[in-house]
């Protein structure tokens, strides 16, 4: 069922335990909060990617250089300085909700959150859709 996070991931990581173990209890609460926005948008129960990213979904990439490998098709990161969400194919056709969503900022891949309750969930939770339907669509050749 989406939603549940105790699920063990790559790492054999169980999701709640890391949840758990957010010192923040701000953060720990934005963490489980985006476990039920990511899952909804997704349809995929939360697992563990590495030692702290919590993802939905799986994808296969492969390079034209050879690399290759999997990772989550959407996830995020409680740290300590901002939330960290993970979109693998950046923030292309996205600039519309981007421009709604309230304070943050952007690397490539990754938007940066302060404060979960100063952005507009429903706006992210629309852009983590479409990031992971077009990620999950995209072949990696």
């Amino acid at each position: 069922m989406a939603g549940t996070v105790h699920e063990q991931g790559e790492g054999g990581v169980d999701v709640g335990a890391f949840l758990a173990a957010v010192t923040h209890e701000r953060r720990r609460d934005e963490a489980h909060r985006l476990v039920t926005l990511f899952a909804r948008a997704t349809g995929q129960d939360a697992r563990m990617w590495g030692g702290g990213v919590v993802g939905f979904g799986r994808y296969h990439y492969r390079y034209a250089t050879g690399r290759q490998g999997d990772a989550a098709a959407a996830g995020f990161s409680p740290r300590k300085a901002a939330l960290t969400l993970y979109f693998p194919l950046g923030f292309e056709g996205l600039e519309a909700p981007r421009a709604r969503l309230g304070p943050h900022t952007t690397s490539a891949s990754c938007l940066y959150v302060k404060r979960l309750d100063a952005i507009d969930t429903d706006v992210l939770e629309d852009m983590v859709r479409r990031s992971y339907d077009r990620v999950v669509a995209h072949v990696w050749e």
